[in-house]
């Protein structure tokens, strides 16, 4: 990293998926610090109204309806934010979901669709950025999951996609950082389960309603870690004391680990039946929550 990250009162900040988890709990945050945004979520009404209430707050802000999945949608996307501020210092592929289901139940259908948002989508992001952060210099930061590196049954499309998000993420970091000497800072983050809206807007398998397992972190947790990231270049950022240990374990007992592994199904049922199993995989439910319903 050859220039050093600006302080976020001096960014411009772009955020997919932000009308609703993780993606809201950044946003509000970096605009608390002085960044200036580009948010991108699909869901038009909602990613609106957040902008709006942004900038009624006095921050600078602008919204763009964008599906992940379509490289023309991520381009537009950076046009918008030239247009507006005339840079991108920091880019955070954030947007994804997931599925509940056993792998041998899940249609190809939806696993390709999840691969495009989870996967695809991060790469568009990732290749779209690069080049205005090559051009001064800036932060690419990638979600990730414990799940990049611990598998989850009955999320194990989640698991792949997120394996793929990190495999990316670190070959593209070697080729950028090291290959290239770029003054660009690649992060990937991995939280442990958040408590996000996640397992509503989740594509859902089960004959139960799906929930993460606890403990859960605060969204806002991880939104520190990736503003922390955006000022200050990191490799890899674990976010909850879940995350390290699982991901310890895994490189140190794995055998064990599949096996304990198993005890974690009925952990992410809650006793009700499905509220809407086909989720948010294929059109926007983001309503503007930051946390799952467990809390307000």
């Amino acid at each position: 990293m050859s220039s050093p990250l600006k302080p976020l009162n001096r960014q411009v900040l772009v955020i997919t998926g932000a009308s609703s988890g993780i993606g809201l709990a950044t946003a509000q945050e970096a605009a608390k610090q002085g960044a200036q945004l580009v948010l991108a979520a699909r869901g038009a009404d909602v990613l609106e109204a957040v902008v709006q209430g942004l900038v009624d707050d006095g921050f600078d802000a602008v919204a763009v309806v964008a599906d992940v999945s379509v490289r023309a949608d991520v381009e537009r996307i950076a046009e918008v934010a030239i247009a507006r501020f005339g840079r991108i210092d920091t880019w955070i592929n954030n947007a994804g979901g997931t599925i509940y289901g056993r792998l041998d139940q899940v249609s190809e259908e939806d696993s390709r669709r999840l691969f495009d948002i989870n996967f695809w989508g991060m790469v568009h992001g990732s290749l779209v950025a690069l080049p205005h952060l090559n051009r001064q210099g800036g932060a690419l930061i990638n979600l990730g999951s414990e799940a990049s590196e611990v598998a989850i049954p009955m999320q194990g499309m989640y698991s792949a996609s997120k394996h793929a998000v990190k495999g990316f993420t670190d070959a593209l970091r070697i080729e950028v950082e090291h290959m290239d000497g770029a003054p660009v800072s690649i992060t990937l983050i991995e939280p442990t389960a958040v408590d996000t809206p996640l397992p509503q807007h989740a594509r859902n398998y089960m004959d139960r309603e799906p929930k993460l397992p606890g403990p859960q972190v605060d969204p806002h947790e991880v939104a520190a870690a990736i503003l922390h990231a955006a000022v200050v270049p990191m490799r890899t950022v674990r976010v909850g004391m879940m995350a390290e240990l699982d991901v310890m374990l895994e490189k140190l007992v794995p055998g064990v680990v599949d096996r304990l592994a198993v005890f974690q199904v009925p952990r992410q049922q809650r006793d009700v039946p499905p509220r809407n199993p086909d989720g948010a995989l294929y059109t926007s439910r983001a309503n503007g929550r930051i946390y799952g319903p467990g809390m307000s």
